[in-house]
């Protein structure tokens, strides 16, 4: 007994040791309870420990010094999943909470009206769906609510109108799809309101609005307003940032707004206002920025505007008429000028840029004169300089050359003359240098060896002489050297050959001679090569079959002899054109067939299956004989019209009377409010009015009689199916293409999927109407000649677009639809370049019952698209057509066709990643994209590799994808953007008063 009381004694002081008896108290075990409903794949809670006795030190959380208690939650960027944890709300002092940028998803529960403490509540970008909760209202403090970038549908409950202390409310990227809330107008403590981007019902800007006096920022961008600006905005005098852009209001700018005072930031662009600017801009003193472009402004810009310390001024494509007024060269700190595509005449100020640090200047599209200020870049800072299709005459000023902070230079179709300063050749940051149809005259500057940066050099139709520098090999960069019609002459220079980033060459019509460099095969990137109408000599360098990538080759109209080279055969040309040479011998077999008959005119030494470019000296023909010969082939070609025209004549009759019968026989289906009949279709199907066709029928396109124009596909049925084995081979009974495409579409409503008017149907035939697609589609334009008129912010909002549709169709149809077959020749442009998704032939619904992806008997889908996991089981879900769609998106960024035999076993996705690896992202790029957007271009390539990720798992949904494309967005329109959690530039942010808020 004495033995155990020693024991005994110890275990009792070991448990009532200090060190032992600490567990970890209420709100950490309440944020427990958090980490356990949360997804963390990146271990962002890992400091979140059960052993500690307080979560203070944990990360992401802060808590008050003088009471302990859990003050404040950030997880922003944590990359966490799951629901809204509703039991942080259990944290009685918490006055912060931060979730931005992680994938918190599901609804926000009605009980988050519990967190009475919350002053600061951020939840942006996430993935909450729904309505909003009405009980936000009753949180008593709640200072600062940011929503932004989800996917929170229908109407902003009417209770929002009753915050007491709301300062900032974002809702910015949503899915709002009632009225604009006039009740805003009650929250009188409002300093930032912000509900752009949502698609509201249309409506005009509430009155009420003009009684938030405390305002200093009013975002409204793109909320579907009509009707006219109120005048009451003009009371608000603490605004600092107005916009109300991308909208259609219309009506005169209120004369009211220029009592806003303090306001540092307006923005009006892409509306329909009209009339002149309200007198008494001057009273605006701290007014830096101004965008009125894209509106129907009229009359002078007022001198008083000029006088205001303006940084940027924007009003270009309105109807300005009138000279410039020379008071806009005094504004001290206007640093970008844009008045493009207006009708400003006379002469830019003679002091433009001396008292500013002008860095942006685009008058283009105007019709402005004189002479080209010598002030521009006084200050050392101009960057861009624009001033394409005026008037300018006189010669480039010499100071442009000492400009080291350009970066691109646009002076073509224009009347300037005389040479083009040494410096301005040789400017060291100048990515594209445009000179086009002018009066320029001498050479081209040694000192271009000092533009590394030069990508473009566009020089074409002016009066350019002497030789190409040997100094060109210099400009490693350069991607595109255009200078046809000039009067270049002599050889091209050997060190040409070091341009190993050339993709278009184009020096037609000049004087050059002397031989090719032989080592042409260097040019690795060429795609298209012009050298025709020049004087250039010696055989064609065999390595010209060694460019791969070469589609278009015109060296016609030189002195070239000897044979042409064997390797072209192996290029696939989209133009080939060597008439008007020497040349001789034998054809390649490929190209001795009539269809390359005109690529090989005028050399009479050539032959091969082309009897007609062979000369026969073995036979001689008496004149007599050829006369007795015509005379038979004039006489018998008169018996054959005779007969034709007999023939069309009963053969039209027969048409007639066959379609009054057959007229007869057609059921209409409309699906939309139709303006024209089926008769008024079956008019326009001749041969004339096809503009496609394949292995399922021909489309047309039909005007109709109002002027509007639609697409019409006829599909063989019955007896005539010719696209029984393309219908198997997709997966398909032979009609069930049509019967999937009325399905689908006939009840999708959507502005990013292909508008199907109506169907006609008889026995043999069927016809799907579809809404008419100017660009045609995405695939076609993209790969062919004309897919530089796809710029890289007209390649974006095709992604966006297309993305927007298939989002629609996995998230917001009942049951949801996947489409089976995305590509980009199933992408359709329409006249601004907007993307709708087509062709629904092989499209299926996604089965709800929660048995997993529906099997397929055989593969949907087109090589190149299909993702890796459908060709080996059949399986059908959305991520199929998420892959697909990343596909698309590596097509809009590197300009490739999905399969290449460049490729060689290896398709575009493999393509992309192996060069990435091995050579960097420039290899991927196309190098028809402009430089300036290498970061934003970089952002969309990672998220098309997300998308194409050979798990399934590991791909977003679309509407995350939809939402990752947005955010790239957001960088170019940076107000809609977050840096560090904060909106900018003018984002009202105050949290002095939050206690100890991080």
């Amino acid at each position: 007994m004495v033995f155990f009381i020693p024991i005994i004694f110890f275990f009792t002081t070991l448990l009532s040791s200090p060190a032992t008896i600490l567990c970890l108290n209420q709100e950490g075990l309440y944020l427990q309870r958090v980490k356990n409903s949360l997804d963390d794949p990146d271990s962002a809670l890992f400091s979140w420990n059960d052993r500690d006795d307080t979560p203070c030190s944990w990360f992401g959380i802060s808590c008050n010094p003088s009471t302990s208690s859990v003050s404040s939650v950030d997880l922003s960027n944590a990359n966490v999943a799951g629901p809204f944890p509703s039991v942080i709300c259990h944290l009685e002092n918490l006055t912060s909470l931060v979730l931005y940028n992680n994938s918190i998803n599901s609804t926000l529960p009605l009980d988050i009206s519990s967190c009475r403490s919350l002053r600061y509540l951020d939840l942006s970008q996430n993935l909450l769906t729904g309505a909003l909760p009405h009980t936000l209202a009753d949180l008593p403090d709640l200072r600062h609510l940011d929503l932004t970038g989800n996917n929170f549908s229908g109407e902003i409950p009417n209770s929002f109108g009753r915050f007491q202390k709301l300062e900032v409310i974002s809702l910015v990227y949503n899915l709002f799809d009632g009225s604009l809330p006039a009740f805003f107008g009650n929250v009188s403590s409002l300093k930032m309101l912000n509900l752009s981007y949502n698609p509201f019902v249309p409506g005009r800007i509430p009155a009420e609005f003009g009684n938030l006096t405390e305002l200093e920022v009013l975002w409204l961008t793109d909320c579907s307003l009509v009707g006219e600006i109120p005048d009451s905005l003009g009371r608000l005098k603490k605004m600092k940032d107005l916009d109300l852009a991308i909208n259609n209001l219309h009506g005169p700018i209120p004369s009211s707004l220029v009592g806003m005072s303090s306001v540092v930031q307006i923005e009006f662009y892409n509306n329909s206002l009209s009339g002149n600017f309200p007198p008494g801009m001057s009273n605006l003193t701290s007014l830096r920025l101004l965008d009125a472009s894209m509106n129907e402004l009229s009359g002078p810009i007022p001198d008083e505007l000029c006088s205001l310390p303006l940084e940027s001024l924007n009003l270009y494509e309105n109807r300005f008429e009138g000279k410039l007024p020379a008071s806009i060269a005094d504004s001290p700190n206007l640093y970008e000028l844009r008045l493009f595509k207006n009708f400003l005449t006379g002469a830019l100020p003679e002091n433009l840029g001396k008292n500013s640090a002008l860095k942006w200047l685009d008058v283009s599209s105007n019709k402005l004169s004189g002479e080209i200020p010598a002030t521009l870049c006084e200050k050392g800072e101009l960057e861009e300089l624009l001033m394409i299709q005026n008037s300018f005459s006189g010669k480039i000023p010499a100071s442009l050359g000492d400009c080291g902070s350009l970066t691109r230079v646009r002076l073509g179709h224009n009347k300037l003359s005389g040479e083009v300063p040494a410096g301005v050749w040789g400017l060291p940051r100048v990515y594209l240098l445009e000179l086009v149809e002018n009066q320029f005259s001498g050479s081209i500057g040694k000192t271009i060896a000092g533009a590394t940066n030069l990508s473009l050099l566009l020089i074409s139709r002016n009066n350019f002489s002497g030789e190409i520098p040997d100094k060109i090999g210099w400009v490693e960069n350069l991607v595109e050297f255009s200078a046809d019609h000039n009067r270049l002459s002599g050889a091209l220079p050997e060190s040409i050959l070091n341009l190993g980033q050339l993709g278009n060459l184009d020096l037609h019509n000049n004087q050059l001679s002397g031989k090719l460099p032989s080592k042409i095969e260097s040019w690795k990137k060429l795609n298209e090569l012009n050298l025709a109408n020049n004087q250039l000599s010696g055989k064609i360098p065999d390595g010209i079959g060694k460019l791969s990538v070469l589609n278009y080759l015109d060296l016609s109209g030189n002195q070239f002899s000897g044979k042409v080279p064997l390797g072209l055969q192996n290029l696939k040309l989209n133009l080939l054109n060597l008439s008007r040479n020497h040349l001789s011998g034998d054809l390649p077999p490929s190209l001795a067939k009539d269809m390359y008959k005109n690529s090989f005119l005028g050399n009479t030494g050539l032959c091969g299956s082309i009897k007609s470019l062979c000369e026969n000296t073995t036979q001689t023909k008496s004149q007599g004989y050829i006369w007795v010969l015509r005379s038979m082939f004039i006489l018998a070609s008169l018996v054959f019209v005779v007969g034709v025209v007999l023939f069309y004549l009963k053969y039209r009759n027969f048409k007639k009377a066959k379609r009054a019968i057959d007229k007869s026989k057609w059921t209409l289906m409309s699906f939309h409010k139709l303006g024209f009949s089926e008769y008024e279709i079956l008019e326009c199907l001749d041969e004339d009015n096809v503009i496609g066709s394949g292995a399922s029928g021909k489309v047309y396109k039909v005007v109709l009689g109002n002027g509007e124009a639609v697409a019409v596909k006829k599909l063989w049925g019955g007896a005539k199916r010719a696209c029984e084995s393309e219908d198997l081979e997709k997966g398909r009974a032979p009609d069930d293409g049509f019967e999937a495409e009325v399905e689908t579409l006939g009840k999708i409503r959507h502005k990013n999927i292909v508008k199907l008017w109506c169907c006609c149907t008889t026995r043999d035939c069927k016809l799907l109407v579809y809404e008419y697609m100017p660009n045609g589609s995405l695939g076609d334009l993209l790969h062919s000649r004309k897919g530089g008129l796809l710029d890289w912010p007209t390649r974006y909002k095709i992604a966006v677009d297309s993305a927007e549709g298939l989002s629609y169709l996995h998230h917001d149809c009942v049951p949801p639809i996947v489409h089976r077959d995305v590509k980009s020749n199933n992408i359709l442009l329409d006249g601004d370049f907007g993307a709708r998704v087509a062709d629904f032939g092989v499209a299926k619904v996604v089965d709800m019952s929660g048995k997993g992806p529906k099997s397929m008997s055989v593969i949907a889908g087109s090589c190149g698209y299909i993702a890796p996991e459908y060709a080996y089981t059949l399986r059908v879900n959305e991520k199929s057509d998420i892959y697909s769609f990343g596909v698309v998106i590596l097509e809009l960024v590197t300009g490739r066709l999905p399969i290449d035999p460049e490729f060689g076993e290896k398709d575009l996705v493999k393509w992309v990643c192996t060069s990435l690896d091995q050579k960097g992202v420039d290899d991927v790029i196309d190098p028809k994209l402009e430089a300036c957007y290498r970061a934003e271009i970089c952002k969309v390539l990672n998220i098309g590799l997300v998308c194409t990720s050979p798990l399934p798992i590991n791909r977003p949904s679309m509407r995350r994808v939809v939402k990752m494309l947005q955010e790239v967005g957001m960088e170019i329109h940076p107000k809609a953007n977050k840096k560090d959690g904060k909106l900018s530039p003018y984002y009202y942010e105050d949290t002095s008063d939050l206690g100890s808020v991080a």
